[in-house]
């Protein structure tokens, strides 16, 4: 699990953006309402929930200081 600032992945932020599973998901109509995704994966939730309070996005934290 990481703690603090996270390192930012451009290649990551693409892929994530552009993959097809995400296209055809996306598509088909078959999206999550949102605070719901604990129905299609609750070990993928209960992981991300953590990692999102444990860990801090830098992009965000650049905002925060520029507002």
């Amino acid at each position: 699990m990481k703690f603090g600032i996270r390192k930012p992945s451009l290649k990551k932020k693409i892929s994530a953006k552009t993959s097809i599973k995400r296209q055809i998901i996306h598509r088909s109509g078959i999206k999550m309402p949102r605070g719901k995704g604990w129905i299609r994966n609750p070990k993928k939730y209960a992981y991300n929930k953590v990692y999102n309070k444990t860990s801090i996005n830098p992009f965000r934290l650049i905002k925060k200081l520029f507002k």
